[in-house]
């Protein structure tokens, strides 16, 4: 039987107050609906549609060819939204499943329960529900004599007896597909918002003889949609939480959970060690035997296995076995930092690729530079490697000696063994084991103390 699924991300999202479309607010450093669509790929689900209005072309842009596309010009409700994808699925056989693209907590496991539990009782629609601690502001299951679903009444609409009721609609159903498409062409919009609601398809499908079923689910807190910013923190400790368990379980050490912050795309190794006030972001991989100790970030980057990252900040860059960085380093895009390189405390790196062994011990700055193995950095030591206009590379061989407070003015290269005096501006080549000097003669002022103002006084 052949599984669709409709996302609905259509909404402007106005409670949010905010420039960015509702469904690509970021939960855990990942749009609302990509969580959404994420799940629902690994329920296995054959076909899925995307209703998109506000924000079309930025939804687009983010799902790319993961999803098929319909357009709701206007936003007249959930059912409006479901029948702008008749044109694509209104002709399928099979079952369909309904979910909102503010909805970023719903798992596959759900999704899968949620279709057996349909398949199962032969369902012309099956609604997903939960008990809600506070149901104010859900649609709430009425349920008939005989236990089963009667109708779905929005908050709205509901009337005082109605609204204590706690077993909530979550917004998400899987419909007989051919059977979906039939009761929403009867679907109006007599009610109190003059919408068309998804849920009055329930009615109609029963006055045919139709069974509508039913499937609570465990966890209410899968079911929050996300209609403002309190709402959307609330979904980012719940997901992180969800996060950090799961990380935990695999073998990593998070020292102090609630005070740890991992988005959902990052991979972390067994035996690492996380401490408290981190932030692990977008498509990092971490190792294993890892540590990274409070204040460090780490986005976009592949941080391989035995590094140490001390209080520092790494982006879109590879740290290599046994490096290690910090305290407060900051390895700025495309440096790649070989196996057992040391960049110490307030180094900053960028489009730099370091071999092996080398030091970078302190308040330094290299950029776009190839080092090799090896090598000693001095303090103080500067890359120029910008004129204004254009940027120009630095190349220096193995087991070189860079010394302290040397400014090397790029396009240079350094030979193997190749050493510079400190206080050197380098602006020329320096040969393999020669040593380049650059800095002025000293000269001593014999009694220059007594000229000064001070020695008058």
């Amino acid at each position: 039987m052949t599984r669709n699924a409709i996302i609905l991300a259509a909404g402007m999202g106005s409670r949010m107050k905010s420039k960015l479309y509702k469904v690509l607010q970021p939960v855990a450093g990942k749009a609302m609906v990509d969580h959404v669509l994420t799940q629902i790929e690994r329920a296995g689900v054959d076909n899925v549609v995307t209703v998109v209005g506000h924000g079309a072309q930025q939804v687009e842009a983010l799902l790319n060819t993961r999803t098929q596309y319909v357009l709701q010009a206007e936003q007249l409700g959930t059912g409006h939204a479901v029948l702008q994808a008749k044109a694509l699925l209104g002709e399928t056989l099979g079952t369909t499943l309904i979910v909102s693209g503010d909805s970023p907590l719903f798992t596959a496991d759900t999704f899968n329960k949620l279709y057996a539990e349909h398949e199962k009782h032969n369902n012309a629609v099956t609604v997903l529900t939960s008990i809600a601690p506070d149901p104010f502001g859900y649609g709430r299951i009425i349920r008939g004599t005989d236990g089963k679903v009667a109708k779905i009444v929005e908050e709205k609409d509901a009337n005082t007896q109605e609204q204590a009721i706690n077993e909530i609609n979550t917004g998400v159903y899987v419909f007989d597909n051919q059977l979906l498409f039939s009761a929403l062409d009867q679907v109006t919009n007599d009610n109190a918002q003059g919408e068309y609601y998804l849920p009055d398809t329930l009615a109609i499908l029963k006055a045919t003889g139709q069974t509508v079923g039913a499937y609570t689910m465990a966890d209410f807190s899968e079911s929050m949609g996300v209609n403002d910013r309190v709402a959307l923190s609330v979904a980012n400790a719940v997901m992180q939480q969800r996060i950090n368990r799961q990380h935990m379980q695999n073998g990593v050490t998070l020292v102090d959970p609630q005070h740890t912050y991992i988005d959902a795309d990052v991979v972390i190794g067994n035996d690492t060690t996380i401490e408290p006030n981190v932030n692990l972001k977008g498509h990092t991989v971490i190792g294993s035997d890892v540590v990274i100790t409070s204040g460090s970030t780490v986005i976009d980057s592949t941080i391989e296995d035995g590094v140490t990252i001390t209080a520092s900040q790494v982006e879109a860059s590879i740290m290599r076995c046994g490096s290690n960085a910090g305290p407060f380093a900051h390895l700025r895009p495309q440096s790649d930092i070989g196996e057992k390189v040391h960049i110490g405390n307030f180094v900053e790196t960028k489009k730099v690729t370091i071999g092996k062994g080398t030091k970078v011990g302190h308040l330094t700055y290299v950029g776009d530079a190839t080092l090799g193995a090896d090598i000693n950095i001095g303090a103080g030591c500067i890359f120029v490697n910008y004129d204004g206009v254009n940027k120009f590379h630095t190349t220096i061989g193995d087991h070189a000696f860079i010394g302290s407070n040397t400014k090397i003015i790029a396009p240079v290269t350094i030979g193997d063994f190749g050493i510079t005096a400190a206080g050197s501006t380098i602006t020329e080549d320096i040969p393999s084991q020669a040593m380049g000097i650059a800095r002025s003669r000293q000269t001593n002022k014999l009694d220059f103390w007594q000229r000064t103002p001070q020695a008058k006084k």
